[in-house]
């Protein structure tokens, strides 16, 4: 439901366009909210928009690729006091049960990780400009992660590193940059019903609409709280599956179809 009363009046978000991000962006909009929204689909970014507008948020878009550093760094410097960024975009493929290709390791890290940097470093040198606001915090930045960040799944090794990663770079910063009044927080959701998940041919435990995945994510943020992981039964899974000796977790997943692999390009 859109026009939830939380606190920030400012708020930007990549990979709008559809899935989680959408969901992030029409629970956040608000009259007197204005929403900052970049994706790649111009046309469902668009879409996005319209549906933010209709709760009566002010809202500018931008056709981006989080992968763009320079780019991306121009976006958010120009866009004014920030109260929360929320590094959403990214993307998610396996090994189709063979070997993980190449270039599909290299395209996850450079979006799920390298996308990840180029959004929340310069919002953090920004926010750390700005005045606080009347919590006391300048701005905070929440990295959507997974719960994939606490197994290593052998049939999507890139995913589950690249989600581990910035989990754990968002929950370390946090202790520091909130000395200076920024807030980080990790979010690491189970399985969300998205395009992304649509392909998957494996059962997918609790699956979530993304509109209830962003009111826990909202207002796990609202709460302050440094780590956001939902559902909890799935959660605690992963957490047990990751303390197993990986010959053995590796043999459990051996019988499992794979996460599909992204198709080959050129």
């Amino acid at each position: 439901m859109a026009g939830q009363p939380y606190p920030w009046r400012h708020v930007l978000v990549t990979g709008a366009s559809s899935g989680i991000g959408r969901a992030l962006a029409v629970a956040a909009a608000a009259p007197g909210v204005t929403l900052h929204l970049s994706g790649r689909d111009a046309t469902r970014l668009e879409a996005t928009a319209a549906a933010c507008r209709a709760a009566g948020a002010t809202v500018a878009v931008r056709a981006a690729d989080v992968r763009d550093r320079d780019g991306m760094a121009a976006w958010i410097a120009g866009a004014g006091r920030l109260d929360l960024v929320i590094a959403n975009a990214g993307i998610s493929a396996g090994t189709g049960g063979a070997t993980e290709p190449a270039d599909q390791a290299r395209a996850i890290f450079e979006t799920n990780v390298a996308g990840v940097l180029n959004t929340a470093l310069p919002a953090i040198e920004a926010m750390a400009a700005q005045d606080p606001g009347p919590d006391g915090v300048r701005g905070r930045v929440a990295v959507i992660a997974s719960i994939a960040a606490f197994i290593a799944v052998p049939g999507a090794p890139a995913y589950c590193a690249s989600k581990a990663a910035v989990q754990r770079w968002a929950e370390a910063l946090d202790a520091t940059e909130r000395r200076r009044g920024i807030r980080l927080h990790a979010v690491c959701p189970g399985y969300i019903r998205t395009p992304m998940t649509a392909a998957n041919a494996f059962p997918m435990p609790l699956l979530m609409e993304p509109e209830e995945a962003a009111r826990r994510t909202l207002r796990g943020i609202a709460a302050g709280r440094v780590r956001i992981a939902y559902p909890w039964p799935v959660y605690l899974a992963a957490r047990l599956g990751g303390a197993l000796p990986p010959g053995l977790r590796a043999a459990l997943f051996a019988a499992a179809p794979a996460k599909g692999a992204m198709p080959r390009v050129g």
